[in-house]
């Protein structure tokens, strides 16, 4: 089972304790501003509850975010090894961050943009 649409991972994300999360993808926007699917990686790596526990929240958000975003979740060598450092460092440093990331509906359009982009460039089946 994977995700089938934004409106399903916004319902998951808000169900979940997604500060972290949050505070995870404020800090790579802030270090990568332009790289939106490294931003929504580190907002969807490491919540719970998302569907497929086999193959777990990389394969639950493949075909709604595309191969990159999943790689990236996954942590695996498909992704730039900076990308995937980047990505772990903001997760560590989420942590222990005292700043106020927003809101989630602030990432909705993001999202909307990563899985527009990924059904234009075509979802693995």
């Amino acid at each position: 089972m994977e995700l089938r649409s934004v409106e399903e991972l916004m319902d998951l994300l808000y169900a979940c304790r997604h500060q972290r999360a949050l505070r995870t993808a404020a800090l790579l926007r802030r270090g990568r501003p332009a790289d939106k699917e490294l931003q929504v990686a580190g907002l969807v790596r490491g919540i719970q509850g998302l569907p497929d526990p086999a193959g777990g929240p990389a394969h639950a958000v493949r075909h709604l975010l595309g191969e990159r975003v999943y790689h990236l979740v996954r942590g695996d060598g498909a992704a730039t090894e900076d990308d995937v450092l980047r990505l772990r460092q903001a997760d560590e440093e989420s942590r222990t961050a005292g700043f106020d990331a927003g809101v989630l509906e602030d990432w909705r359009t993001v999202l909307e943009l990563v899985a527009a982009r990924n059904s234009r460039l075509g979802a693995v089946d």
